[in-house]
């Protein structure tokens, strides 16, 4: 017994380790990286003009945050993404629903789910600018465009995927097909709802950043095409960099209710 708890906390110990190890390389990376950076500009390897560097960023950072618009436009890109975000993901599981309860349903629209998964959704932006007007609206729906179609392909495979031995043996026992859903077949496919949330996390960035590119007054895809238009490639580079870090952010939110729903399933 002794030396199975030695043995098993030598296991977690290089765990531990493994992950600090992990952690302090990607630190350093990230470092390394923005030195290279500002020296190659510095020494004039590349033109700080057209590719900013770490210092000029800064300046222009502490330049935005003075004048007390950062935190609106950080604000502002950020509810439209977490908006778009949900309403995709809902409504993405609601047609996925839909289409497995009726293999009817599921027929017909299989060829316009194919045809819009494919079709370019920003082709479709000045008709929605038409419809939803030149606000945050459009913004919306060009994101919710963007995800939607993913989301009910990846889902509605993840629920066609089920054992379809379980599914005849709660038939067996005289289950509805309401309980079949609820009971199997969601819970079954919870790794197919995970994976669908955190590929909605990188889509709905750029559904947002596409919409705000169009008809954006505020936000950091403006702050990206207003600084271009003036030449500002500081303003360019340090939108960009705000833009990855709140999509790791929430990329890692989803992993960690991903976590915590993963615990609730096993207890």
């Amino acid at each position: 017994m002794l030396d199975y708890n030695k043995e098993h906390q030598i296991y977690i110990n290089n765990i531990v380790t493994r992950k600090k190890k992990v952690i302090l390389s990607r630190i350093i990376i990230l470092i390394a990286f923005f030195a290279l950076w500002e020296i190659a500009g510095d020494l004039g390897w590349i033109d700080p003009f057209l590719t900013s560097t770490p210092s000029r960023m800064w300046k222009n950072l502490i330049k935005l945050y003075a004048e007390g618009t950062l935190f609106r436009h950080i604000g502002i890109t950020c509810y439209e993404t977490i908006l778009g975000f949900l309403l995709s993901t809902v409504l993405g599981t609601i047609i996925a629903i839909l289409l497995w309860w009726s293999d009817f349903i599921s027929d017909v629209l299989d060829p316009y789910i194919v045809v819009l998964n494919a079709l370019p959704k920003i082709a479709l932006a000045p008709i929605i600018i038409f419809w939803a007007g030149n606000g945050m609206s459009t913004i919306i729906v060009i994101t919710i465009l963007i995800s939607v179609i993913v989301t009910i392909i990846n889902v509605f495979h993840g629920f066609k995927t089920v054992d379809r031995d379980k599914i005849r043996l709660l038939k067996t026992f005289g289950a509805s097909k309401l309980q079949i859903l609820t009971y199997l077949i969601i819970p079954s496919s919870v790794p197919t709802l995970i994976s669908a949330l955190k590929i909605n996390v990188g889509l709905s960035w750029v559904g947002v950043i596409m919409g705000e590119f169009l008809v954006a007054k505020e936000g950091l895809g403006f702050l990206i095409i207003y600084g271009g238009q003036i030449s500002q490639l500081d303003t360019v580079m340090v939108s960009i960099i705000i833009l990855s870090i709140l999509a790791y952010l929430m990329y890692r939110a989803v992993e960690l209710a991903e976590k915590k729903l993963t615990k609730i399933m096993l207890h």
